[in-house]
């Protein structure tokens, strides 16, 4: 059951804010779970999903389980918010996807209002053989940049799993992010991680993704896409180890510093531990297309309008 507190009102406006549907936080008809602050408003469970959660003095903890062999057809909707304008949020979230099961979920992190605000998030997460995950979490801050993320995933991925993260903070300012993922491949696994970022004004992001191809013929991407403006700056580490046979990596980087001011470093980290193992990368760094944004500026649009709609397309 929900909590339709005044809480829980704020929370849907500033849901709506972001360009969501804040019937999608009422719905019964797919997975939901709705946290603000360290309050835990409320829950919805389908069939063949289970979701545990309670709230503690300094944070939210959850387990949610997707059932052996159960097909979940709509997202499973996470919902994490803080209205006030300072506030600290820790999540701990315990996902595990049974053996054959299927499951995507979408992560709503809203901090509307944010001057002084930290977002912890610390999840495990473990698919089981022939089980997939999607995760895709979605950001939206406000344009004060006062806003700490620091998300933390240990995912392990079962034989002939597949598990697949996007990560996406557009809209706002970015404020303060470390995020760090790091997944453990069996046999016949597969891993993708994706990052898209878009940081302003000062905001300080690093990402890191790291993927272990431990298991046989396993394989793994770690793909990021940041762009940052003004006096913003960023640091990407995608590393993959190789250490099963056969194992397949690849890390693709890509930076787009839109200012003199604006500082962007891509580090790729490759490490073969078995000879059989196949591992690529490409790093790129660079400016926002002149030709295309004297195109766009030529219709009418200001730089700053026409530096927008070019970044949203690569971060699209």
């Amino acid at each position: 059951m929900l909590d339709y507190s005044e809480e829980f009102k704020l929370l849907a406006a500033a849901y709506e804010a972001s360009g969501e549907v804040p019937d999608t936080l009422k719905s019964t008809l797919h997975g939901l779970m709705v946290v603000s602050g360290n309050t835990l408003l409320g829950k919805n469970e389908v069939e063949g999903l289970s979701i545990d959660g309670q709230s503690m003095q300094d944070g939210v903890k959850a387990r949610i389980v997707v059932k052996k062999g159960a097909i979940l057809q709509n997202p499973v909707h996470l919902c994490f918010g803080v209205i006030p304008t300072e506030g600290v949020q820790r999540i701990l979230a315990d996902f595990v996807i049974e053996e054959g099961a299927r499951a995507p979920f979408i992560a709503h992190c809203t901090f509307p209002n944010a001057l002084k605000v930290t977002h912890l998030m610390e999840g495990t997460v473990t698919v089981g053989k022939r089980a997939r995950m999607e995760y895709i979490e979605t950001h939206y801050h406000g344009d004060k940049g006062g806003v700490e993320v620091l998300p933390t995933m240990k995912i392990d991925v079962g034989e002939e799993g597949s598990y697949t993260s996007t990560f996406k903070l557009i809209k706002g300012a970015a404020g303060f992010v470390r995020l760090d993922y790091a997944a453990h491949l069996s046999d016949m696994a597969v891993a993708e991680l994706y990052a898209k970022i878009y940081g302003k004004g000062t905001d300080d992001i690093q990402v890191k993704e790291s993927i272990y191809l431990d298991g046989e013929a396993s394989r793994g991407l770690a793909k990021s896409r940041i762009v940052v403006s003004e006096r913003a700056k960023t640091e990407v580490l995608g590393e993959i180890i190789g250490t099963g046979k056969n194992s397949r990596g690849h890390v693709d980087c890509t930076e787009i510093a839109q200012s003199n001011e604006a500082a962007a470093s891509a580090i790729p980290r490759l490490y073969v531990v078995e000879e059989s193992a196949k591992l690529t990368h490409e790093a790129a760094i660079g400016n926002l297309d002149r030709r295309q944004m004297q195109t766009l500026m030529a219709r009418g649009l200001s730089e700053r309008e026409a530096a927008d709609v070019i970044i949203t397309g690569i971060l699209r």
